[in-house]
């Protein structure tokens, strides 16, 4: 596995690439970048000091925004603009985590509430012209099955034009395994984009 540097110096040389390298279909133009934050030089915040490090010297290098989005944020926003925070605080107390945790994955996925996919698209209308790349930060919100990822790619497919790196917590082992907390026995997300990090 190449090191946590080496892995961000070829991020960065598909970055500045013309058009970014890391793009592998206009349909889709997403790349994954995994880190295991449960190593002690990939933290959290060691991690978001070097994104946005990163961002800074691509942004100085071809003259063009690097804009970051914390993928927390939307997480928090479908869950209020889909009901409220308390309604589901109250529903964890009175059920389960469980239960509550499969109504967050409608909150997220389903047209009928506020899906991620949706709140996403409203942001990269936001984005400005010059726009090189998209970081998509915080995605250790998620945990543990609250949303799969490669659901959020499907849900994007051809309608999402933005050069977007997602910054994703987790392990290699066949498939990108959020924290490292999927069973051998559960099914493996499928994923069509480069992911830095399963070499």
């Amino acid at each position: 596995m190449l090191s946590l540097e080496n892995r961000l110096a070829l991020l960065k040389a598909d970055l500045l690439a013309e058009p970014p390298a890391f793009v592998m279909a206009r349909e889709l133009p997403f790349a994954v970048f995994r880190y295991d934050p449960l190593q002690p030089d990939e933290s959290e915040w060691t991690m978001r000091r070097k994104i946005q490090l990163l961002a800074t010297q691509v942004e100085n290098d071809t003259h063009q925004k690097v804009a970051i989005l914390s993928m927390a944020a939307l997480f928090w926003r479908s869950i209020q603009e889909s009901e409220d925070i308390d309604g589901l605080i109250a529903m964890e107390r009175d059920h389960t985590f469980q239960v509550a945790q499969r109504q967050v994955n409608q909150y997220l996925s389903d047209d009928d509430f506020r899906p991620l996919c949706d709140l996403l698209r409203e942001e990269q209308a936001k984005l400005p012209t010059n726009t090189r790349v998209l970081f998509l930060t915080h995605a250790t919100v998620f945990a543990p099955s609250a949303y799969r990822i490669s659901s959020l790619f499907e849900q994007l497919h051809r309608s999402f034009y933005t050069p977007t790196v997602l910054f994703y917590p987790g392990t290699w082992n066949h498939s990108l395994n959020y924290m490292g907390l999927r069973s051998d026995d559960q099914a493996l997300g499928s994923y069509r984009v480069k992911i830095y990090g399963r070499e």
